[in-house]
């Protein structure tokens, strides 16, 4: 199914595959392709980060639920159900998002282009950790890909992104993104 253009719809449909991993989990402690993190600190980075971010640039405070220490799937729940309501309500339309370092953008896209794209991101990461399916919508892994390429040295500045790992020549575009962000796109859990 391909992702739809609209931040709302796109959210709802990225949140909703990430949630299909989330409840999927049997073992939350288990290594994942990033370093040092299990599977639950994956739920814990989007869960935690995107918060004070939404705050400190739009002047939302989203409902906090259980910590993903206590419950991964409530607290994931909970947090993504709370972003879906910022993009379901017509206010949000009229609403901007202001950060120093990216200026103002209508807040739907700051959302897209920030936190749902993370999430689309960190999918691979659950995924392979708990051994589930890892694919991902091929259009939105280049979209993302070539927007990213565009702004390499920003990102690695950034400290967000680790070293780009080098894929083989031919390889398929999630390949690609997954080496670009920084992650062996051939990691096995242990």
């Amino acid at each position: 199914m391909a992702l739809s253009d609209h931040p709302a719809e796109r959210h709802r449909q990225i949140a909703g595959l990430f949630t299909d991993r989330v409840r999927a989990t049997t073992s939350w402690d288990v290594p994942s392709p990033v370093a040092g993190w299990a599977a639950r600190d994956i739920v814990r980075h989007l869960t935690e980060w995107f918060p004070g971010f939404l705050a400190s640039g739009a002047g939302i405070e989203l409902r906090r639920g259980p910590s993903v220490d206590e419950d991964p799937v409530a607290a994931w729940h909970l947090h993504s159900d709370a972003v879906q309501a910022v993009l379901d309500d017509p206010e949000t339309e009229h609403r901007k998002f202001t950060n120093p370092h990216i200026g103002t953008l209508p807040l739907a896209t700051a959302i897209d282009q920030f936190y749902t794209a993370d999430v689309f991101m960190h999918t691979w990461d659950l995924s392979r950790a708990t051994g589930q399916d890892d694919r991902l919508d091929p259009g939105f892994c280049a979209q993302l890909l070539d927007g990213m390429e565009q702004m390499e040295e920003v990102l690695r500045s950034s400290g967000q992104y680790g070293a780009r790992v080098e894929v083989p020549a031919g390889s398929d575009v999630q390949t690609r993104l997954v080496g670009f962000i920084g992650r062996d796109p051939f990691w096995q859990g242990q």
